[in-house]
């Protein structure tokens, strides 16, 4: 049961619209004022919120700030109750990242179909992160609070791309913006010999390609995928015109860029100092933990694909994994490779 937070200090109106929800199946939360709102909200997170705007305490502008602002409540869907219908308003609202507008008075069908097209619009562009591919660069952006998001992605033709296919080759010139919404990529690039080196791993919720868009230079990598993907794509044109004119859009790939940047940096350094076994033991954990060091479901990469990641030949790959499989670090099934001893892994002095 999803479960909507209310904020709203006409108290005629919050027992009306809280009544009209419940009777529909929601879970209701209410709150007189926006900073009560927040509390309830850091106790028991909600997913969609409902606010009125002009309220006491603290008013619907400073509680999407809030919500935007704190990493507890980042990406709950936000829509706005306002008895105020001036243009400035709607802009406003809209700079600062919600997502819909209700105008009191407003009817019961209007509500519900808001509520709906929120929740179901954000549960199948932006499922959760705990997808078990944890250890995948995911190209994430604070995508759920950003109104430039939708811009971006919302209402465009989803592309089903088989596995093994590139998304676009070394030496392309770009032409638009990848967004990964359900399967995985992989980035390579290839020696003069034919090497090939993975360098970043992408799963659901990424923006792929961004880099040669952002130096206006061609690919000089290629992606192709590991599974049957989605994509959604966005043209060149209106992914620079949302980055002129959102300033929060910038910055946000900017961040991404720098991320990507630094992850090259490390795989650089661990590639030139660090022992075989050290690397491999450091990339399983990289693929095969969550961000708090937790195990997550089996690495399902293909040995060549692993190698390739780590940057060294298959038989010297699959000789170190059977090593680990041997010591009881590691278990290999038809699965994938599920890591059992992570703190053995990180703490071994090779």
């Amino acid at each position: 049961m999803k479960n909507i937070l209310l904020i709203e200090d006409n108290d005629i109106i919050r027992e009306n619209t809280a009544e009209i929800l419940e009777l529909s199946g929601y879970r209701v939360t209410t709150a007189n004022n926006g900073k009560a709102g927040i509390e309830l909200a850091l106790v028991d997170r909600p997913d969609l919120i409902i606010c009125d705007i002009m309220m006491p305490v603290l008013d619907g502008y400073g509680v999407l700030h809030i919500v935007n602002k704190n990493p507890a409540l980042t990406g709950i869907p936000f829509i706005f109750l306002t008895a105020k219908s001036e243009r400035d308003d709607f802009r406003r609202g809209m700079e600062l990242g919600a997502d819909d507008y209700l105008t009191k008075p407003f009817s019961e069908s209007e509500l519900l179909s808001a509520i709906e097209s929120r929740l179901n619009r954000f549960t199948t562009l932006l499922s959760d992160n705990s997808t078990g591919e944890e250890g995948l660069s995911h190209s994430f952006v604070d995508t759920q609070s950003s109104g430039w998001f939708q811009s971006l992605v919302a209402d465009r033709k989803l592309h089903r791309v088989p596995k093994k296919q590139f998304v676009y080759s070394d030496g392309d010139e770009p032409t638009r913006l990848y967004f990964l919404k359900n399967g995985r990529v992989k980035i390579v690039r290839t020696s003069h010999d034919g090497k090939e080196l993975v360098t970043d791993l992408f799963g659901p919720n990424s923006f792929i390609g961004y880099r040669a868009l952002l130096e206006n230079t061609n690919y000089t990598d290629s992606a192709v995928t590991l599974d049957d993907s989605e994509l959604i794509y966005i043209p060149k044109n209106e992914f620079l015109h949302i980055l002129g004119t959102q300033p929060e859009a910038g910055r946000q790939f900017v961040h991404l860029l720098a991320g990507h940047v630094n992850g090259k940096e490390e795989q650089l350094l661990s590639m030139a100092y660090s022992s075989l076994r050290r690397r491999v033991a450091d990339t399983l954990l990289r693929l095969g933990t969550s961000p708090d060091g937790e195990p997550v479901p089996p690495i399902q990469l293909s040995r060549d694909d692993l190698a390739a990641v780590i940057g060294t030949a298959t038989e010297s790959l699959i000789r170190i994994l059977t090593e680990f499989k041997h010591d009881g670090l590691i278990e290999m099934s038809s699965a994938g490779i599920r890591i059992v001893e992570p703190d053995k892994l990180r703490r071994a002095n090779w």
